[in-house]
Order: C-alpha cells, then structure tokens, then sequence
C-alpha cells in the first residue's frame, strides 16, 4: 500500500508543477498585454451581414442592401476621457557622488596589497584602488537609479497626453480612463 502511494505522489507533483507554470504563463501574458482582450463597451455597435444574395430572375430590379442601424445612442465626446496608448518603464541611472569611489578605492586598495611582494606588491595596490574606485563608483550610480513611467494616453479627439507617475501603474495599454488635473481614472 505504501509503495502505490510513494509512485503517485511524483505524478501529483508534475502535474502541479505543470499547472502552476501554465497559468504563471498565462498571468504573465496577460499582465503584459500579450493576451488580445475582447472586453467592449456601450458605444460598440454590431452590424448584422446579410445572407449572400440569390441571383435574381432578369426581369427584377436590383435591390439596395438594407441598413441596420444600432439602436446605442452615440456616446458624447469627453474632453478628458481617452484610452491608455503606451505605458513605458523609464531607467534614470543615478549620479555618482565620491562616495562610492572613495569606499571602492579603499577596499581595492586593502585587497591589493594582499598580493604579491615588494615592488609588484605596491602595483597590484594601485591598481586594486583605481580599480576599486571605478567600480565603487558604478556600483553607487547602479544604485541611486530610479524608475519612473511614462503613460500615453491618446484623447477622443484625437490628442494625446505623456503623464509621468513615479509607481508602477496597474494601467494597461487599451484600459478607457479619464485624465483629471493630471491624475488617470478609470473610466470604465
């Protein structure tokens, strides 16, 4: 009994294991926008195709395909509301103030001089500092970086707007929002 349940337990766990990455998958195209939404709002309007036409007998004139109209009044153009275009991460590298430099030259300075003897001692410490120094130096620009993102959002007449947020918006491209004193909204 114990050994039929020892060889199932490892098929549970691919099986899990497969599931779980499929909708990681799943949730990551998603989230990036790599999945088409088919959500649609009150202003869509559905045309209906006409079954093809029968060759008519001569003697009949030709008809004019009817019309279908949408019984959805038009929506009123908003000055505010408009849909999301392109939301863009931005990498702002940070500047670098001494301080970096100074910590990195130190210690490439100490590890250094732990080797070599003499005279190849003294070089191996030079360039363990200078060495040090530029890479202390990067290393504190890496990170003093920020993020910031850049939302587009393109208007419904026709203009658009770049508006800066410093957070990871939860906006995605095609969401409907409304722009108020430079905040986005949804308008859903």
């Amino acid at each position: 009994m114990e050994s039929q349940a020892k060889k199932s337990l490892p098929t549970l766990y691919w099986i899990a294991g497969i599931a779980v990455t499929v909708f990681s998958v799943a949730g990551i195209a998603a989230i990036m926008g790599w999945i088409p939404t088919s959500t649609g709002g009150p202003g869509d309007s559905v045309v209906a195709r006409q079954p093809a036409a029968q060759p008519a007998a001569r003697s009949a004139p030709p008809q004019a395909p009817a019309q279908v109209t949408s019984n959805v009044p038009a929506r009123a153009q908003c000055a505010e509301c408009g849909v999301i275009e392109a939301v863009r991460e931005i990498d702002a590298k940070g500047e670098g103030s001494g301080i970096g430099a100074v910590g990195g030259a130190v210690v490439g300075g100490v590890l250094g001089h732990q080797v070599g003897g003499g005279r190849g001692q003294d070089i191996a410490t030079v360039v363990g500092a200078v060495g040090g120094a530029v890479a202390g130096n990067e290393i504190e620009k890496r990170v003093k970086s920020t993020k910031s993102y850049e939302i587009t959002v393109r208007f419904e007449d026709g203009s658009s707007r770049v508006i800066n947020e410093a957070s990871a918006p939860s906006w995605r491209t095609g969401d409907r929002v409304k722009v108020i004193n430079g905040v986005i909204q949804s308008n859903a």
